[in-house]
């Protein structure tokens, strides 16, 4: 359960790193980064110093927990809401315009807000890693 603790924490560090720089290859991209002054930054900063301390203290698993537990609660708020229960014409037209030219698995839709690759991925990877500290021992 070590090893893949530590494995998932820094799978999810190097995927969100691309919210800070731009994951490309060829001419697809899997995210955009918006740079070090964006809450996207931020946010990676917590999750490392979250892990740090996971790592460090034995209350450290609280800590990163939590760090988790409200980054998904972001993540749901942004994201997955409206893909379950709907978007306004105007949130839809402008997820789908920040998110253009991003790689998908599902097309983009007219009347439901649909994530792109890089998102499902990354809430996949923050669930695992909150099941994983929660079972860590």
């Amino acid at each position: 359960m070590l090893i893949l603790a530590a494995v998932s924490q820094a799978v999810l560090f190097i995927w969100f790193l691309g919210c800070t720089v731009t994951y490309k290859c060829k001419r697809f991209t899997l995210v955009d980064g918006m740079g070090l002054k964006s809450a996207e930054f931020v946010m990676l900063c917590l999750y490392s110093a979250g892990v740090a301390l996971f790592w460090l203290f034995p209350f450290g698993k609280w800590v990163l927990l939590g760090i988790l537990a409200f980054w998904f609660a972001v993540q749901f708020l942004c994201h997955w809401r409206y893909t379950l229960f709907g978007a306004s014409e105007a949130k839809l037209r402008g997820y789908n315009e920040c998110f253009e030219g991003t790689l998908r698995i599902f097309p983009k839709s007219d009347t439901r807000l649909v994530p792109d690759l890089y998102h499902i991925v990354l809430h996949a990877l923050i669930l695992l890693n909150i099941f994983l500290c929660v079972f860590y021992r």
